[in-house]
């Protein structure tokens, strides 16, 4: 009687530690997999941002931030962090510091446009030299909240946001993670435009402080113009603060699927005969000293670069960036055959893939690259 009960416990106790075993691990397993996001509502407090019509950019942007970060919760795989959750200033560098503290994957800052003509529409910034005074404007505008921090002289190292000498040099603090950041405000671009069919100002490069501070992709989202009347009372409206928050959203997750390198493992057969990488044209378009590839993927984990991993695309290679294995495919230094390659990689479904140059192995703009032509 006495061995039965013995055993009759050393089972429940097997049982128990089993579970709690294989619970822990999951736990364990799930933080390890979370994808952070800082989702940052521009301005607060006594810093209300632009009044255009009236309307209050800080109230909006704080609206549209919680909405955001309220669907992307309910991914089990997603963690949201927000830099403000009620209306209160928090300075810029403090943004920053609670995404870099955070380690997050991503970082996005939302903001109201304003300007004293009709212009309307979307647009999306990432760090950069603004190439339009239109840019350095909104530069300007944005920046000069650190005016209403204490001790900013300091705390920005002299930066003066009225200063166009500022600027220069603004780029390279986030040169790491610019591929990435294009790419994560192209995808919310994309969505304001064809989902909601707002009109599209583009994706723009200019020198906001908020993202040189970061150590992440990160971008400036300027959901609309409040001054101008229809589009401000959209933006105000319930339904118009649900949709760009919509947009938003999905514009992340669009991110974050293109870095699961898990989808890369549904085998594509290719027609190698009409490959480009297996016909033998030859091109006459070579530009000196300069690579052109087609990035397919990134993502933090390294895989073999077989075609089956890539949808049956042969010729990918790997390099790591940072954090992130960035992967391509072809190289040549021909722009004409790189668009074929382009052409290749979407067919095979890479429809987000794009063109990419190196310069004695140095990654430079493909504007930059194309003005090196080879007479």
């Amino acid at each position: 009687m006495y061995f039965k009960h013995h055993k009759s416990y050393l089972l429940v106790a097997f049982v128990f530690l089993f579970f709690t075993s294989v619970l822990n691990l999951q736990a364990q397993n799930s933080s390890k997999k979370q994808f952070v996001v800082v989702i940052d509502a521009g301005h607060g407090g006594h810093d209300p941002g632009n009044r255009g019509s009236g309307y209050y950019e800080k109230h909006i942007a704080l609206d549209v931030a919680l909405a955001v970060g309220k669907e992307l919760e309910k991914h089990q795989d997603i963690k949201v962090i927000y830099t403000r959750k009620t209306d209160v200033f928090i300075p810029l560098h403090k943004r920053a510091q609670i995404a870099n503290d955070a380690k997050a994957d991503l970082f996005v800052s939302i903001h109201c446009n304003a300007h004293g003509s009709s212009a309307h529409g979307t647009e999306t910034f990432v760090l950069g030299l603004h190439n339009s005074k239109a840019n350095l404007e909104i530069a300007m505008k944005e920046n000069s909240v650190i005016y209403l921090e204490e001790d900013y002289e300091v705390t920005y190292g002299g930066f003066d946001p009225n200063d166009k000498s500022s600027y220069i040099g603004m780029t390279l603090m986030q040169e790491e993670y610019l591929d990435q950041s294009i790419l994560l405000a192209d995808f919310i671009q994309k969505e304001y435009t064809n989902k909601l069919k707002r009109v599209n100002r583009g994706v723009k490069q200019a020198g906001l402080l908020v993202l040189r501070e970061t150590v992440m992709p990160s971008v400036l989202t300027e959901i609309g113009f409040l001054s101008y009347k229809p589009e401000g009372s959209y933006l105000n409206s319930s339904k118009g603060k649900s949709d760009v928050a919509k947009s938003i959203e999905n514009g992340i997750l669009n991110y974050k699927k293109s870095l699961n390198l898990n989808l890369f493992n549904t085998p594509i057969e290719i027609n190698e005969a009409s490959s480009s990488q297996n016909n033998k044209k030859e091109y006459t378009d070579n530009y000196d000293d300069i690579t052109f590839k087609v990035q397919v993927a990134a993502g933090s984990t390294a895989i073999e670069t077989n075609p089956y991993n890539f949808k049956g695309l042969q010729n990918i290679s790997r390099e790591k960036e940072g954090k992130y294995y960035k992967y391509y495919y072809g190289a040549t230094s021909s722009y004409k055959e790189v668009q074929n390659f382009l052409e290749e990689a979407k067919k095979a479904g890479y429809e987000n893939s794009y063109i990419v140059a190196f310069k004695d192995e140095k990654k430079i703009s493909v504007n930059d690259a194309l003005k090196t032509k080879k007479d």
